[in-house]
């Protein structure tokens, strides 16, 4: 039966399953494909985008750190695009330069409560461009493994069907529907996998970005009360 060829190694042929599938089972199966291929996308380009911005964001720091102006900072940074940390420097260094103290040295009371809050939005906004995408993760782990689901209890029925029309349970009557049924079963479950380990990698090395962020907000007050622009 071509829906059981066997290879060399006795192992069942998956494209003889697939090509014995049936409608759909083959529905199933495209959806699954697509909600992989976008997640694998997913993947590599947050990858890309996570360690090109920690990448930005340790040289950044290394600027903060050395001490100097904040103007030279600013200068010594404007080409570090991708790192949060630097956009919300610049953010707050916006701010002071739109908005001088009124003293003339440094920010206090209500002019240090609106630079936390600038602070502080432009952080929201880049930790918001970081999780871009991550929800399709999330939402490819949850759905997948019941959409493989929905084609196994198919596939189970197609089973049944096939005994009912062939008067007795015979491996012609029901090994189609179940070979239907456990190949979307594998998908939802290969599509599934990949989705959960990524989404809860990047999420992990989020959350460590917005502690970092966190703690430069803290630096980045506790210099500017303390320095001229």
């Amino acid at each position: 039966m071509p829906f059981l060829a066997a290879g060399a190694a006795g192992q069942v042929e998956i494209w003889s399953l697939l090509r014995e599938s049936g409608a759909m089972g083959r529905f199933v199966l495209t959806v699954l494909l697509v909600f992989s291929v976008v997640s694998w996308g997913i993947i590599a380009e947050r990858f890309r985008t996570f360690r090109k911005a920690e990448r930005e964001t340790d040289a950044f720091l290394a600027h903060f750190r050395r001490g100097g102006g904040l103007a030279g900072i600013q200068d010594a940074t404007t080409t570090l695009r991708e790192s949060p940390l630097a956009e919300v420097f610049r953010a707050g260094f916006r701010e002071i330069s739109l908005n001088p103290p009124a003293s003339g040295t440094a920010p206090v009371g209500d002019e240090l409560e609106a630079l936390d809050r600038i602070l502080r939005k432009s952080a929201l906004v880049q930790s918001a461009r970081l999780e871009r995408s991550l929800g399709f993760l999330a939402t490819t782990a949850s759905a997948t493994p019941f959409i493989g689901l929905f084609g196994t209890v198919w596939g189970i029925m197609k089973a049944f069907h096939g005994i009912g029309a062939a008067g007795a349970a015979t491996l012609a009557a029901y090994a189609p529907g179940i070979a239907e049924a456990l190949v979307t079963t594998a998908a939802g479950i290969g599509a599934a996998i990949p989705a959960v380990i990524a989404y809860n990698h990047f999420l992990a090395r989020l959350r460590g970005m917005d502690a970092r962020t966190d703690e430069f907000i803290a630096d980045f007050i506790h210099r500017v009360q303390g320095r001229r622009t």
